[in-house]
């Protein structure tokens, strides 16, 4: 009887080592972590430029003995942040 009243409490005990080792490793973890934020940019000049469609030349060629003739096509050119110190 008091072998098993051991190996319970020995259990729960470990039980909760692991469980407040787990959760205190995950707590210092995250605040250790490197935040993801981007650093606020002092000196620097930046502008976003919008996305913008051009178009574009496609030449005429042969396709499985046929001719494609030329033609237009639109391509988008997406924005993109431009920073100089």
């Amino acid at each position: 009887m008091t072998d098993r009243f051991k190996r319970a409490a020995a259990l729960s005990a470990a039980t909760v080592a692991v469980t407040a080792g787990a959760l205190f490793g995950t707590v210092g973890s995250a605040s250790a972590a490197p935040s993801h934020h981007a650093t606020a940019d002092h000196g620097r000049h930046c502008s976003i430029s919008r996305g913008h469609w051009t178009r574009v030349w496609i030449p005429g060629h042969w396709q499985h003995r046929h001719w494609k003739p030329g033609h237009t096509q639109r391509i988008w050119h997406p924005g993109h942040r431009d920073c100089r110190r």
